[in-house]
Parts: C-alpha cells; structure tokens; sequence
C-alpha cells in the first residue's frame, strides 16, 4: 500500500482491439529503527507498477498523484543492455 507520485501514464496498443497499459510509481513508506532512543527514520521505496486491460483503464480514470491504493500481483525486476553494452 502506498500513493502515487504522479498521475498515471497511459498508452493503448494498436491493433483491431486496443489494449490500456498504464504506467506509475508507487511510494510505500518504510519505517526503519534509528537505534537505542527510540526514534524512527522514515523513508520510502519506489515500486515501479504496471496495469493492463480494464485494470489500465480504471487507473486512468481514477487514480492521481496523491491517491493511496493497495496493489497485488507480482514483482518483477530485470535490468537491460544494449548492443553497445549501456544498461
């Protein structure tokens, strides 16, 4: 669970039937102890998300920076080179 930081990036697929892909970040507070006294240190993690289909569309229309959602699904990561060796 956490809320957006800005508002959704949404494309649709050509095709005979178009298909929503919505794009947005999601920042869930993490809280970590800072030591014996008793203070916490909060921070964030940014968890890249992607929405397809219906579930595309309905991030479209109602979801903006701000907004607190709870997601469930999987996660992915992966990292990419090119034929020039960048990353």
């Amino acid at each position: 669970m956490g809320r957006l930081t800005r508002d959704p990036e949404v494309r649709y697929s050509q095709g005979a039937t178009p298909l929503a892909i919505a794009r947005y970040t999601l920042a869930v507070d993490r809280r970590q102890a800072r030591g014996n006294g008793g203070d916490d240190q909060q921070t964030a993690d940014f968890i890249n998300c992607v929405a397809f289909g219906r579930t595309g569309e309905f991030a479209e229309r109602y979801l903006h920076k701000g907004t607190k959602i709870a997601v469930t699904g999987r996660i992915q990561t992966g990292s990419y080179t090119n034929k020039d060796g960048v990353k």
